[in-house]
C-alpha cells in the first residue's frame, strides 16, 4: 500500500513498489490469467459482444429548444391570420353577390373586408411595435420573400376595399366602386392564402413540414370564414351562394387539414395534443355543424343561417389558432427538429 503525499513540490513519502496495480488490474500474477468481460460475454451470448454502452437517448443542451421559438403573441398574429382570410375571401364573395344582383349582401361584405383588413392591418403593426416598421417593408419588393409579398399585398388590397365599400355606401361613382370591387376579389385570393406561404416559410417544424398543404388549408378557411360572415349578416333570400360555399369551404378545410397533419410526419403530434389539439377538434366540429345548419335550415330561418355563420367563422378561427400553437409547441420541443432532418439523413443514406 502506498503512503505517499501529494504537495506542491511534488509526490512526498513512500511510493508504491512493484505489487501496485494500475488500469483495470490485468497486468498482475492475479489477473494475468483473467478473461476479459467482453470475451465472457461472448462465451455466453453464443458469439455476439454484449452492449457495453447503451443506445443514446435524443436530449438537446440542457433542454433547450434548437431554433428559437417565435416571439408573436396569439392574438395579434393568429388574429392577422384569420381577419386577413376573411377579408380576401369576402371580397371575392362581395364581387360575386354584385355580380349576380345581390346588392344587400354585396354591401355586407364590402364593409365586412374593410372592416377585416383594417384590423388586421392593426394587428399586424400592433406586433411590429411601431408603425413606421411596416412602412420600411415597402420600400422594397422581393419575390421570394412571402412577408414582403404579403405587404404589397395589403398595401394595394386595402386601398380597394376601402373604395369598394364607401362607394357602395354614399353611392358616389358606382362605376368606379364596381371597379375597385372586381379588383379587390382579384387580390382577394392572394391576401387569403399567402398567410400559409408566410408560416411555411420559416423553420418551425409544424409549419414548414406542411408547406405544401398549408395555403390550401387557408384559402379553404378563408372560403368558410367569408361564407360565414355572409349568413350571418346578409339577407335570407340572397344567401344561396353562401350556403354552397360553406358547404365546399368546410370540406375542403377538413381534408387539408388532415392532409397537413399527414404532411407534418412527426411534428403532426402537436396538431392533436394541448391547445392546438383542442382548437383543432374544435374547429373540425363546429364547421362540420355550421355547414350542416347552412344546407339544412340556412335558407328556412334567419335565425338558423345566422347561428350556421357564427359557427363556420368560429370554425375559421379556431382552425388559424390552433396552426398557430402547433407551431409554437413544435418549436419549443427540441426533437421535432433533429429527429425529422435525422430521418432525412438516413434516408438519403
Amino acid at each position: 500500500m502506498s503512503e505517499a503525499g501529494v504537495t506542491r513540490e511534488g509526490l512526498t513519502g513512500r511510493r508504491p513498489g512493484r505489487e501496485a496495480r494500475f488500469g483495470n488490474g490485468m497486468n498482475g500474477p492475479a489477473g494475468r490469467h483473467r478473461r476479459p468481460e467482453g470475451r465472457e460475454g461472448e462465451r455466453r451470448g453464443g458469439g455476439a459482444r454484449a452492449e457495453v454502452v447503451p443506445p443514446a437517448a435524443f436530449a438537446s443542451y440542457y433542454g433547450r429548444p434548437v431554433i428559437k421559438p417565435p416571439s408573436w403573441e396569439a392574438p395579434d398574429i393568429a388574429g392577422y391570420l384569420f381577419l386577413g382570410g376573411l377579408a380576401g375571401a369576402g371580397s371575392v364573395l362581395a364581387a360575386g353577390a354584385e355580380l349576380t344582383r345581390r346588392p344587400a349582401t354585396a354591401r355586407a361584405m364590402k364593409l365586412s373586408s374593410l372592416t377585416a383588413v383594417s384590423l388586421s392591418a392593426a394587428a399586424l403593426i400592433h406586433d411590429l411595435g411601431r408603425p413606421e416598421r411596416f412602412l420600411h417593408m415597402l420600400r422594397v419588393l422581393k419575390p421570394t420573400s412571402p412577408m414582403s409579398v404579403g405587404s404589397w399585398l395589403l398595401a394595394g388590397y386595402g386601398p380597394l376595399a376601402g373604395a369598394a365599400a364607401l362607394s357602395d355606401l354614399t353611392g358616389l361613382l358606382p362605376r368606379a366602386g364596381r371597379a375597385a370591387t372586381c379588383a379587390a376579389a382579384a387580390f382577394g385570393p392572394a391576401v387569403a392564402a399567402y398567410t400559409g406561404a408566410l408560416l411555411s416559410d420559416t423553420a418551425v417544424p409544424a409549419w414548414h413540414e406542411g408547406h405544401r398543404a398549408m395555403p390550401y388549408l387557408f384559402t379553404a378557411s378563408a372560403a368558410t370564414a367569408a361564407a360565414g360572415m355572409a349568413l350571418l349578416a346578409g339577407p335570407l333570400a340572397e344567401n344561396r351562394p353562401a350556403r354552397r360555399v360553406a358547404a365546399l369551404g368546410a370540406a375542403a378545410e377538413l381534408a387539408a387539414a388532415r392532409t397537413l397533419r399527414r404532411q407534418a410526419g412527426r411534428a403532426a403530434e402537436t396538431y392533436e395534443r394541448g391547445a392546438a389539439g383542442r382548437l383543432m377538434r374544435l374547429a373540425e366540429g363546429l364547421g362540420l355543424a355550421g355547414a350542416a345548419g347552412a344546407a339544412l335550415l340556412g335558407g328556412r330561418a334567419r335565425p338558423a343561417a345566422a347561428l350556421a355563420g357564427a359557427a363556420l367563422l368560429a370554425a375559421s378561427a379556431c382552425t388559424r389558432f390552433g396552426v398557430f400553437h402547433a407551431g409554437l409547441a413544435s418549436a419549443r420541443d427540441p426533437q421535432y427538429t433533429v429527429r425529422p432532418q435525422r430521418e432525412r439523413l438516413a434516408a438519403a443514406g
